[in-house]
């Protein structure tokens, strides 16, 4: 079975975004080429919808893929 493309980031800091994003939780990534011309990431939150946020709050992780189906449902409930 081919891995996925999807890209996973724990955040490591909040300030400022508390009601957002919670420390040392693990968050989907998603591309953003400008964002990351800004110093940006992309993340899935805790609203289920996806913000830019300062790239010094995350530091990327691989998830290994008999444990992503598991981090996708909850970071994303909906799902």
């Amino acid at each position: 079975m081919k891995r996925s493309e999807r890209q996973f980031a724990l955040c490591v800091k909040n300030k400022g975004y508390a009601a957002a994003l919670e420390r040392g939780k693990v968050y989907e990534v998603l591309a953003d080429k400008t964002g990351a011309e800004l110093r940006q990431i992309r993340v899935v939150d805790e609203s289920c919808e996806d913000y830019l946020y300062p790239e010094e709050y995350f530091v990327t992780v691989r998830i290994p893929e008999s444990a992503e189906k598991a981090v996708l449902r909850a970071v994303s409930p909906e799902r």
